[in-house]
């Protein structure tokens, strides 16, 4: 998670949403991504989305499977619908997120019947420091 809040960092000094991820495997990480969605502009961009391209391109593989995400905030639908689809073993979110998160709030995607693969799913962990970095990047905004 150490690897996720440092990108999360990057990212808000990028100004962008500071959200970090990191994929590990077999106890190395493989691949850390932060939020880009702005430069370029790509709203596919986030960091989740980004750290998984990157595993399965170091891994040679679309499948992710024994690996797992450590990501600072709670995925939306689209990064948690990636997340089933590369079949994460485990998931780890900092922050929850009640307006977009999708794993413990809104559509639950793991939860869903169609979901075809869920990971184990773990949260809290960095939760106060990704919160943190969350309230100023948007204080700094307003």
């Amino acid at each position: 998670m150490l690897r996720a809040l440092d990108a999360a960092r990057d990212a808000a000094a990028a100004g962008e949403v500071p959200v970090g991820a990191a994929v590990v495997s077999g106890g190395e990480v493989i691949a850390v991504a932060a939020n880009a969605t702005r430069n370029p502009p790509d709203p596919t961009g986030h960091a989740e989305i980004r750290a998984l391209r990157l595993a399965a391109e170091t891994l040679g593989q679309e499948r992710l499977t024994g690996c797992d995400l450590y990501v600072t905030l709670e995925p939306c639908a689209m990064c948690a619908g990636a997340i089933s689809h590369a079949r994460i073993g485990r998931l780890y979110y900092a922050a929850s997120d009640p307006k977009g998160g999708a794993v413990e709030h809104g559509a639950r995607v793991f939860e869903q019947e169609q979901c075809l693969h869920r990971p184990e799913v773990y949260s809290g962990m960095g939760e106060d420091e990704a919160a943190e970095l969350l309230r100023e990047f948007f204080k700094a905004r307003r």
